[in-house]
């Protein structure tokens, strides 16, 4: 009966776009394996800017290849499970090749970076205690899996993802590098829990041969995350929401900005705040929703003292494409006052602010299908008052094989 009314390659009514493998897939998740094969792409094409005449067009993507195992189901072992991703990263950046995105602080293709490599992305195993109320999971992960997370579905790299890692990028490692890590995680009550991590800080990490790195040589001493996590559902619609504030502290000595011949440590707050704000009677999934992200760093190790995001998202404008997504976004990057005063001092221009902001379209073609063509706008690229104004034009596709 699987064989049946299994989902065949590239059905609309599929979640995968090689289908169900002749109901196999499905069989495999019963048992406990879950398998996945993601892809993302993203285009980014320079259309105007205030002073280089050069335009330019790149691409760069990622192959994502998972398996999920219910250990539950295999093993026996109660209320645990596992998870291996490996990640591969192509192409090339536009804000690293065009002349006027030279110095730009975000990135226009979120999905470049850290190396165009194959890497060990996850590798780590979660067991829960105490009726489900206690959750440990330990190996290699990056801390944006777990702390600071936010959605990725914008191209520019401001508006997705873990800011932290982001703006403290030297020693926050987020997807795709991993390293050794063991997170805890205590529900409070079902909508409220905290949680603490303990992650390698390793350079080695970083390096392009250096993707299946197993070894904690190089090791320069850690980063430890805490964070509280609300996730209500607000009034008689019970529309979702996620609330989270956390802070980071850094083991590792690095030279402070203001004293190089002095060791000081990395530290810095977040805020996330999601939250849905409209609902359809007869789809709630349908309305409006807005989110802002805050990160906040320590003036004396990070050359980014703060930035903010701010947004809306409007899903299902039309009951005929209800999956479909608008959605604004813009970004604030603040460079430390102490580089900039540094910099006025030796005569060179100072960094102040950049600006990142993106609309985009959400088209959900299928369930293993969506595109987002997008438009982006850099206001004073690289921080520089009198930088570049930038507009470019991407596409970003997901999908999931």
């Amino acid at each position: 009966m699987q064989n049946v009314y299994a989902a065949e390659a590239f059905s609309s009514q599929s979640p995968w776009m090689l289908g169900d493998w002749k109901g196999q897939r499905t069989v495999l998740e019963q048992k406990g394996y879950t398998f996945s094969l993601g892809y993302t792409g993203e285009m980014a094409s320079l259309i105007d800017a205030k002073y280089a005449s050069n335009h330019g067009t790149e691409y760069a993507d990622q192959f994502a290849l998972g398996a999920h195992f219910d250990l539950n189901k295999i093993l026996a072992w109660h209320d645990t499970q596992a998870q291996i991703t490996l990640t591969q990263r192509n192409g090339r950046s536009l804000s690293q090749t065009a002349d006027a995105l030279d110095g730009h602080q975000s990135s226009v293709q979120e999905v470049w970076g850290r190396g165009q490599t194959w890497r060990l992305t996850d590798f780590w195993i979660q067991k829960q205690f105490l009726q489900q109320t206690l959750d440990i999971k330990v190996g290699r992960f990056g801390e944006g899996e777990d702390f600071n997370t936010f959605d990725c579905d914008f191209q520019n790299l401001a508006l997705c993802g873990s800011q932290v890692g982001n703006w403290v990028g030297d020693q926050w490692y987020n997807w795709p590098v991993s390293q050794w890590a063991v997170r805890a995680k205590y529900h409070l009550q079902p909508d409220v829990y905290a949680q603490v991590g303990v992650y390698e800080y390793n350079p080695e990490n970083l390096k392009r041969s250096q993707g299946f790195n197993l070894s904690s040589d190089g090791s320069k001493g850690a980063i430890i995350p805490v964070e509280a996590v609300w996730s209500p559902k607000v009034g008689v619609a019970q529309r979702a929401g996620e609330y989270r504030v956390g802070y980071y502290y850094s083991t590792a000595d690095v030279s402070d900005i203001q004293n190089p011949n002095q060791t000081s440590h990395k530290q810095g707050m977040w805020l996330v705040a999601k939250q849905q704000l409209t609902s359809d009677h007869d789809n709630p999934e349908r309305g409006l929703s807005g989110f802002i992200n805050l990160t906040l760093h320590d003036s004396d190790t990070n050359a980014v003292s703060n930035m903010q995001n701010i947004g809306l998202v409007y899903t299902g404008l039309s009951a005929t494409r209800p999956k479909d997504a608008l959605a604004v976004g813009v970004a604030r990057i603040s460079i430390n006052d102490d580089i900039a005063d540094q910099q006025a001092a030796l005569n060179q221009p100072r960094q102040n602010e950049e600006y990142d902001m993106e609309v985009y379209y959400g088209i959900h073609a299928n369930d293993w299908l969506t595109i987002r063509p997008n438009i982006q706008y850099i206001r004073h690229v690289g921080a520089y008052k009198n930088g570049e104004n930038v507009w470019v034009g991407g596409i970003k596709f997901q999908t999931a094989f």
